[in-house]
């Protein structure tokens, strides 16, 4: 029996696309239908490692895991990862195929269909139902031409399109009858179904709104979905997430500043610290200081090392950062903050623009070469205090020097990463460490607070389980699947 299918657009990017689809991901997995999530173009540097060792969009990570299958490249078959410079990184079916500028890209699309459908395939070989997520707005006309990303694949694959406006914006009602006015009359007939998404207050009071949207529409209410509030307590792929996050705990007896970037990537890395109720996680952008009291300065990856380390310079933090160090703080750089905490950067074939060599922070004596091959990997490892645990590699570029000669770990028999003179100052290429019971216990020890009580991993589950119970209670499930096919 061929898998169904159904998709959802949205009337604009951070409607909560990604969130509907991993609720509902869980919530189909918990009636005993195999589910799997497709996203057939993503814009994310926030990316996961696969099992069949690629990368995809963090969000289709999060959405596998609510539908409890393996991650595969195929749920996320083009990934464009942005760069400065180059324009963005384009990865196809999890490897990188190079990079393209916005306008180089578009004359790529047509070509890179046939990867979509050929992924859309695999997996509706293996599904019950394949839940579909659109990318950025449904009425971005301008890009129709060559679109693999919305109507274009709904209407190749022939896949209902439910269409998903946040009422939290203002002008909902505008937003998705206005989403048919724009669009040409085939498109539009792909729809069949709409949710209004973060609704807050008595619902009863907009019951005209909806009954107004389906008159303007002809399409049919599939739900009026309130405010989901844990949300904020799993992994984000949107970086503008990283504002929402950033919640003051008063009492705190830790406190991490994070310095936030242009082209932050993997910054899920902060989500298990933010859990703890002990530990207060402050994001500092340019134009700000970090904070004099901070325990440790945490420098999280980069999809553009370089360019990250100017904007790094430009706005101050190496003056604040070498201060921190004076006054005995901790620094932990990861993966492009490791890179960054070195002596140089080298980009001898401009991986990241132009080609040369550039100053790093000198907090470790190591050097960075980066180079065109990528490390995509998971890995499991024990910590120079002896402490186990799993997390997983995503990086180009090779690091070297005295300083490694005191590894931050041993990932399976070889040296990972750096550990300065001092004791204080800490760079590996691991990502997920946090996510670790055990590592974070002792990171936070290591601060001078105690060690974590909390399971992140199956609050995280539990968390979804929650999520899914709130769309079943709120949006028209049996609707959803009468109209997939």
């Amino acid at each position: 029996m061929t898998a169904r299918a159904i998709m959802f657009q949205g009337t604009g990017s951070d409607v909560g696309k990604s969130l509907l689809v991993a609720g509902l991901a869980r919530a189909l997995t918990n009636r005993g239908l195999k589910v799997q999530p497709f996203k057939p173009q993503n814009m994310s540097n926030n990316a996961a490692v696969t099992a069949d060792g690629g990368e995809i969009g963090r969000a289709q990570a999060l959405q596998a895991r609510a539908a409890k299958v393996p991650l595969s490249v195929h749920m996320n078959p083009v990934l464009l990862k942005p760069q400065s410079e180059v324009g963005a990184q384009v990865v196809v079916q999890g490897r990188v195929q190079g990079n393209a500028k916005a306008s180089d890209y578009q004359g790529m699309k047509a070509a890179l269909m046939a990867r979509v459908m050929e992924s859309f395939e695999f997996l509706k070989a293996q599904a019950d139902i394949v839940l579909v997520e659109g990318a950025g707005s449904a009425s971005e006309v301008n890009l129709r031409r060559n679109d693999i990303a919305n109507m274009g694949f709904a209407r190749l694959a022939d896949v209902p399109v439910i269409l998903i406006g946040d009422i939290d914006r203002g002008g909902v009602i505008a937003s998705i009858a206005g989403t048919k006015l724009v669009l040409e009359a085939e498109d539009a007939a792909m729809i069949h179904g709409f949710i209004v998404n973060r609704f807050r207050g008595d619902p009863t009071l907009f019951a005209d709104g909806m009954a107004m949207i389906e008159a303007h529409t002809g399409w049919q209410p599939i739900g009026l979905l309130p405010f989901f509030s844990e949300a904020r307590r799993l992994p984000a792929e949107d970086a503008l997430a990283l504002d929402a996050a950033a919640i003051v705990k008063k009492g705190a007896k830790i406190r991490i500043a994070v310095p936030v970037l242009p082209h932050i990537s993997n910054f899920d890395d902060l989500d298990p610290l933010d859990a703890e109720p002990d530990v207060d996680v402050v994001r500092v952008r340019p134009g700000q200081t970090l904070p004099v009291d901070a325990d440790l300065v945490l420098l999280p990856g980069s999809k553009a090392t370089i360019a990250d380390l100017a904007v790094f310079k430009a706005a101050g933090f190496d003056i604040d950062l070498a201060a921190h160090v004076r006054r005995g703080g901790h620094v932990l750089g990861l993966c492009g903050g490791y890179q960054m905490l070195g002596r140089t950067v080298r980009d001898p074939d401009g991986m990241e623009g132009e080609a040369g060599t550039v100053e790093g922070l000198g907090l470790l004596d190591v050097e960075t070469t980066l180079s065109s091959e990528k490390r995509l990997e998971a890995v499991t490892g024990t910590s120079a205090d002896g402490i186990s645990f799993a997390g997983y590699e995503m990086h180009i570029g090779r690091t070297v020097g005295p300083d490694c000669q005191h590894p931050f770990s041993d990932i399976g028999g070889s040296p990972d990463g750096a550990i300065s003179k001092s004791g204080r100052v800490f760079g590996t290429y691991v990502h997920g460490l946090f996510a670790d019971d055990c590592q974070r216990s002792a990171w936070l020890q290591r601060l001078g607070g105690k060690a974590s009580d909390i399971d992140y991993e199956a609050e995280v589950d539990e968390v979804l389980d929650r999520l899914a119970q709130h769309m079943e209670k709120h949006l028209d499930i049996e609707a959803l699947l009468r109209l997939a096919r």
